[in-house]
C-alpha cells in the first residue's frame, strides 16, 4: 500500500489543504459539546439568557465554518484521489505495454482488466474517504475521551477501558477483512474471465448452441462471487452492532453515574451533558470506523492486486536505457546454438537451433503444428528470451539493440489477424504513424488489398469493428501484411498469414513483397507457396531436420518428400 500512495507525491499541496480542513472540523467537532455545557451551566441553568444567546451564537458561527471546511476538503480531496487513480492506470497501461510475453502470460486478460477498473476504482475511492473522514475517526475518538477527562476524569474514565477494547476489535476485523476481499477480487476476475470468453466467442457459442452449458458456467462463478462478497459484508456489518453494544453499555453507565454525582454535588448537568455529546461522538467515530475499515480492506487487497503488475521486474528493463548506437541496416540473421522453454514449464520447444540468414534471403519455415515454428519467430524481435544461446543481427547480438529500433526494424504479422475499431488508415499508420499517403496506398497494392479498399463507401476511412469483425479472414490478412509492408521493414516476418489467400492472389502478394529489399521470413504449410523461396528450413519437434532449396530437400529429406507426396501427389525418392 506505501507504494500506491506514494502516487499522492505530487498533489501533496492539495493532500495538505484537505487535512488542514479536517483538522478545523474536527477542533470545532470537539469544542461545540464543551460550549454546549458551558451554555447550560452559564445560561439554562441560571437563567442568563446573555449567556445563552453567547454561547449559541459562538456555536453556530463554529458550525458554519466547520460545513464550510467540510465543502471545501471533498473539493480538495476528490481532486487529489481522481488524479491519483488518473496516474495509476497510466502507469499501469505503461508497464503492461512494457512487458515480454512471458510476463503477460502470467495475468490473464481478465485480471488486467480488473486491476485496470476495480482495484483502481477501490484505491481511488478509499483515498477520498480517507482525506475525508478517515483520519478524523481516530483523532474524534482521541481527542473526544482527552477533552471528556478533562471535564470530569471519574465520570470519564470508563473510556479508558472501552475504547482500546473497541479499538483491537477494529484491528482484528481490518486483518480479517482485507483476506475475505482479497478472496472477492479474485472472483470479480472469475466473472470477467468467463464473461470475456463469452463476449469474444459468442458466434461460436450460437453455432454449437451452447448457451444453457455457457449460461450454467457463468452462474456458478458469479454465485461464487456473490457468496464471497456476502460473507465478507456480513463479517463487516456484524462488527457494528458489537461495536455499539460495548459503547452503549458505556453511555448508560455515563447516564448513570452522572446523575449519581449530579445529585450528590460533585458534578453538573453542562458536563454531564458535555460528556455524553463526547460519547455520543465516540459511538459514532466507531462506527465511522466500521466503514472505513470496509474500504480500507478493500484497498489493501486492491493495492497488493496492483503492486503485482506495477513492481513486477520487466524482462526487458535495461535495454530502454542502450544507447541508440545499434541500427539494423541489413537484416542479417544469426541463431547461435538456440534453445527455448516457455517460463514455467519443462518442455523443450526449440533446441540447439543453430542456422544463418543472408540479407534479402528469402526463407520459408515448415513443420508440424507444434514444432516451434512461432516459438522460433517470437524470439527474433525478443517477444521472449531464449533459454540457452544468442541470436544476432546484422552480426550484433539482439541483447545490443534498444527495443525499439529492434522492434520498429522488423515488420510482424501474426498467425491471427489483428485489426483495432476505427478506421483502415488508422490501422495502417499503426504499423508507421508517419506514414504518407503514397506510403500507405502502395503497401495496400502490395498486399492486394487496395482496390477492395477503393470499393469501400469511406475507402481509407472505412470503419472496422472490433477484432475487424466486418471483413473477411483474407481481407483481415491482407490489412495485416499492408501494416507490416507501410514500416519498410529490414526483417518482415509471416507467421503463416496467407493461409486464407487463393493462390493467384497468394503469388501476387510474393511477386510484390520479393520488390521490396528485406530478408523475409515465412511460416507456411503449403508447398506451393515454400518452394518459391530461396531455401526452406524444416523444423520437427523443436529441431532443424533439413535445411536447403526445394529441390535439394526433395533428393535429401524423407519427411520432406512425405510433405510434398500429401500435397502434390506422386513419389519422390531418396537419391543415392
Amino acid at each position: 500500500m506505501k507504494h500506491i500512495l506514494s502516487y499522492l507525491k505530487p498533489y501533496k499541496f492539495f493532500v495538505i489543504i484537505a487535512y488542514l480542513l479536517t483538522f478545523i472540523e474536527l477542533i470545532i467537532e470537539l469544542l461545540l459539546p464543551l460550549f454546549l455545557g458551558k451554555m447550560i451551566n452559564d445560561g439554562v441553568v441560571n437563567q442568563d439568557m446573555n449567556n445563552i444567546i453567547m454561547w449559541g451564537s459562538i456555536m453556530i458561527g463554529l458550525s458554519l465554518i466547520a460545513f464550510s471546511s467540510g465543502i471545501l476538503n471533498s473539493f480538495y480531496a476528490s481532486h487529489a484521489s481522481n488524479h491519483l487513480g488518473l496516474d495509476i492506470r497510466n502507469k499501469l497501461f505503461a508497464k503492461i505495454q512494457s512487458f515480454s510475453f512471458a510476463i503477460l502470460n502470467q495475468f490473464p486478460t481478465s485480471s488486467l482488466i480488473t486491476r485496470f477498473t476495480n482495484d483502481i476504482r477501490q484505491v481511488q475511492n478509499t483515498v477520498f474517504m480517507g482525506l475525508r473522514i478517515m483520519i478524523r475517526a481516530p483523532l474524534m475518538i482521541i481527542g473526544s475521551v482527552i477533552m471528556a477527562l478533562i471535564i470530569n476524569f471519574k465520570l470519564a474514565s470508563v473510556f479508558l477501558i472501552v475504547v482500546p477494547i473497541a479499538v483491537l476489535f477494529v484491528l482484528w476485523v481490518y486483518k480479517k477483512g482485507s483476506a475475505m476481499f482479497d478472496t472477492v477480487q479474485r472472483k470479480t476476475d472469475s466473472v470477467n474471465l468467463v464473461m470475456q470468453e463469452n463476449l469474444m466467442n459468442m458466434r461460436l457459442i450460437k453455432a454449437f448452441t451452447r448457451h444453457t452449458f455457457e449460461r450454467s458456467r457463468f452462474s456458478k462463478v458469479n454465485e461464487d462471487l456473490s457468496a464471497s462478497m456476502r460473507r465478507a459484508y456480513r463479517f463487516i456489518d456484524a462488527s457494528m452492532p458489537a461495536l455499539l453494544f460495548v459503547m452503549n453499555l458505556s453511555l448508560i453507565f455515563i447516564i448513570w453515574f452522572g446523575s449519581v454525582q449530579t445529585i450528590v454535588g460533585d458534578s453538573n448537568i453542562g458536563d454531564v451533558v458535555a460528556i455524553i455529546n463526547y460519547a455520543l461522538r465516540i459511538t459514532m467515530a466507531i462506527s465511522m470506523l466500521t466503514f472505513i475499515i470496509l474500504s480500507f480492506s478493500r484497498m489493501q487487497a486492491s493495492s497488493e492486486r496492483l503492486n503485482q503488475v506495477l513492481l513486477i521486474d520487466s524482462d526487458f528493463r535495461n535495454h530502454e536505457n542502450i544507447a541508440n548506437i545499434n541500427t539494423i541496416e541489413h537484416g542479417k540473421i544469426n541463431f547461435n546454438d538456440v534453445s527455448f522453454i516457455y517460463p514455467k514449464t519443462n518442455s523443450t520447444v526449440l533446441k540447439n537451433i543453430t542456422f544463418s540468414i543472408k540479407p534479402n534471403e528469402r526463407i520459408a519455415f515448415m513443420g508440424a503444428t507444434g514444432s516451434g515454428k512461432t516459438s522460433l519467430f517470437q524470439l527474433i524481435p525478443l517477444l521472449y528470451k531464449p533459454t540457452k544461446g544468442h541470436i544476432e543481427i546484422d552480426d550484433i547480438s539482439i541483447n545490443d539493440f534498444s527495443i525499439n529500433e529492434l522492434r520498429e526494424s522488423i515488420g510482424y504479422v501474426p498467425q491471427n489477424p489483428l485489426l483495432f475499431s476505427g478506421s483502415i488508415r488508422n490501422n495502417l499508420i499503426w504499423g508507421k504513424e508517419d506514414a504518407t499517403d503514397d506510403e500507405i496506398i502502395q503497401a495496400c497494392k502490395d498486399a492486394q488489398i487496395h482496390d477492395l479498399i477503393m470499393t469501400l463507401p469511406g475507402q481509407y476511412n472505412t470503419h472496422i469493428s472490433q477484432q475487424g469483425v466486418n471483413l473477411s479472414g483474407g481481407q483481415k490478412q491482407r490489412l495485416s501484411i499492408a501494416r507490416a509492408l507501410v514500416r519498410k521493414p529490414k526483417i518482415l516476418m509471416l507467421d503463416d498469414c496467407t493461409s486464407a489467400l487463393d493462390l493467384t492472389t497468394e503469388t501476387k502478394l510474393f511477386n510484390a513483397i520479393d520488390k521490396n529489399p528485406c530478408t523475409t521470413l515465412l511460416i507456411t504449410q503449403k508447398i506451393s507457396t515454400a518452394k518459391r523461396f530461396d531455401r526452406i528450413i524444416l523444423i520437427d519437434y523443436g529441431h532443424i531436420i533439413a535445411n536447403g532449396t526445394h529441390e535439394e530437400l526433395l533428393e535429401s529429406s524423407i519427411l520432406y518428400q512425405q510433405i510434398v507426396d500429401s500435397q502434390e501427389g506422386g513419389g519422390h525418392s531418396v537419391s543415392n
